[in-house]
């Protein structure tokens, strides 16, 4: 990989990890609902799925998808539901005396991991960034940077959206605020799917 290439991923990487999307909202609603500290297993899930899916993908994967393009448009409306289903959890949280979402729990690692596969915008930035990153003359090698890259964007965003909604938990402690903030991030995580759903 030339030194330009590399700062074109490193660039693409930083704006696409640290702008609002699905995990961002994810893990914002998490820091705020149960602190930074039981969000560490869904920071961790970003870190090692998203990576780990881009792998796969550059691997061969996504060539399944260009057999069978019925699968993608399948796995498209899935995660779209499931997000849906998680924009309904974060909306009717409800702030509990010891400071968590009543009723609630993060989501864990595993869980976190598997929703990559899911999330509509994880695949056009997985997609994007093994056509544009990499070059065939040395394109393995150009797989793992790119998975090198996103996985320490993955933890440095994650990392900063998380804390950011810790952040909010200590400095907004009422629960007017708990229940607007929570329904603004369902509504970002709604908002996410538009764009992703148009293709």
């Amino acid at each position: 990989m030339t030194l330009e290439l590399f700062i074109g991923l490193f660039t693409f990487s930083a704006i696409a990890a640290f702008t609002p999307g699905p995990n961002n909202a994810l893990l914002m609603a998490s820091g705020m609902n149960h602190g930074f500290r039981r969000t560490w297993p869904m920071m961790l899930g970003v870190t090692v799925g998203f990576p780990t899916m881009i792998g796969l993908i550059g691997l061969g994967l996504g060539r399944i998808f260009d057999v069978y393009p019925t699968l993608y448009t399948v796995l498209k409306f899935a995660g779209a539901g499931y997000m849906l289903f998680l924009a309904f959890k974060i909306a009717t949280a409800s702030p509990a005396s010891g400071g968590s979402a009543q009723g609630s729990k993060p989501l864990s690692f595993l869980q976190m991991c598997l929703f990559q596969w899911v999330n509509p915008k994880g695949w056009v930035m997985a997609v994007t960034a093994l056509s544009s990153y990499t070059l065939a003359s040395n394109y393995h090698v150009g797989v793992a940077v790119v998975v090198g890259v996103f996985m320490f964007m993955g933890l440095t965003s994650a990392l900063t959206w998380a804390s950011f909604g810790a952040v909010l938990k200590s400095v907004m402690g009422d629960p007017r605020y708990f229940r607007v903030i929570n329904i603004s991030l369902a509504v970002l995580l709604v908002a996410s799917l538009v764009p992703m759903l148009r293709h």
